[in-house]
């Protein structure tokens, strides 16, 4: 009796802790899931496997944890609106200049919130971060600058390319407002 106790004991442990593993990987599915978003979807189908996304994105929150990202100052931030505002205004004369500048004023705004901006990849997934709504934007602005540049770009493309850099360009506006309009924490006095 005392070995088949032990035997059931052991197998209702192992159920138990199996049931508490499979309940913390769904909890921090739902949490990935509902921080990503679309990207969260996106990256489960470019990868086609739930584990590899959810490491994936995991990997991108570490990686960024590890930047030094700072919002614009506010001196910064009202330069960049400034510019956008003209580079939207510049739409209706020259849609392709409207494009590109709106695609340099975005790499200026990151570099100077600390984003590294080498590789478009690596730069549309550290913002897919803390602006997963906007990632997909981003990558569709960006895919028509550079079919733009190759002559492949019409208006109609070029005008909603120039819209979705402008919701990158309000994210970064809106992370500086966020940051020097709200008290701040001791940990970010520190």
């Amino acid at each position: 009796m005392g070995t088949v106790l032990t035997i059931v004991i052991i197998v209702v442990v192992v159920l138990a802790a199996a049931a508490l593993l499979f309940m913390y990987q769904r909890r921090r599915s739902g949490e990935l899931q509902q921080r990503f978003g679309p990207e969260y979807e996106r990256t489960l189908e470019q990868s086609g496997d739930r584990r590899g996304a959810e490491r994936e994105l995991r990997s991108r929150e570490r990686r960024v944890s590890q930047l030094d990202i700072m919002p614009l100052s506010p001196g910064s931030a009202a330069a960049y609106e400034a510019e956008w505002a003209e580079v939207r205004q510049s739409f209706v004369d020259r849609p392709a200049g409207a494009v590109a500048d709106a695609d340099r004023l975005v790499l200026r705004m990151m570099r100077e919130s600390g984003y590294p901006v080498d590789e478009f990849d690596q730069r549309v997934n550290d913002i897919s971060v803390e602006h997963p709504e906007v990632a997909a934007h981003y990558r569709d602005a960006h895919r028509v600058a550079v079919a733009d540049s190759r002559g492949e770009a019409g208006t109609e493309d070029l005008r909603q390319a120039v819209t979705a850099y402008g919701q990158l360009v309000e994210a970064l506006l809106h992370d500086s407002t966020d940051r020097h309009t709200r008290p701040t924490t001791a940990e970010e006095q520190a």
